[in-house]
């Protein structure tokens, strides 16, 4: 913890930044919380800075995750780590009766809310990130961008022990 607590901004956004989906805002948010006792208290900082943001802040952090086996994975624009947990779930290897399947669900999901269905991926194999999905449409639009927080929370949580 010594080496992270003694980090410029810089250095520690370009560190903790990508644990948030191309919104380094969340690192630089948090890095004035240092020093940072242990790997918890540097997460709870990270977790609490996307929290205290304003909603449009937040808004923008949800939407700035890709839709899962959507264009981005498509076109291979995915980050190095949305392509490899998107692949963790075999995403990656959808017949094109899933690849159907995910298409209208992501259709469907922005819709409702305005923006991508977010899921910590690692933590579901393809058929349970539907379920889940079709689930999570029932939602109105506050619960849902409470619960998509909640799961890139997760996601970050993930990435920050990749990272470490």
């Amino acid at each position: 913890m010594e080496s992270i607590n003694q980090l410029g901004q810089a250095e520690f956004v370009e560190r903790f930044g990508p644990l948030f989906e191309h919104s380094p805002w969340v690192a630089e948010d948090a890095w004035s919380d240092r020093p940072f006792a242990d790997v918890d208290e540097l997460f709870e900082a990270l977790r609490a800075a996307m929290y205290a943001a304003p909603r449009d802040r937040q808004l923008a952090l949800i939407r700035a995750h890709p839709d899962l086996a959507g264009k981005a994975a498509i076109e291979g624009t995915l980050t190095r780590s949305s392509k490899s947990e998107q692949a963790s779930a075999g995403l990656d290897r959808l017949t094109p009766d899933e690849f159907e399947a995910f298409t209208r669900t992501n259709t469907a999901y922005r819709e409702r809310f305005g923006f991508p269905f977010v899921v910590c991926v690692r933590e579901h194999t393809k058929e349970s990130i539907l379920r889940v999905a079709a689930e999570r449409l029932e939602h109105t639009r506050d619960e849902e961008v409470r619960v998509a927080l909640e799961e890139i929370a997760k996601i970050a949580r993930l990435r920050m022990k990749d990272v470490l």
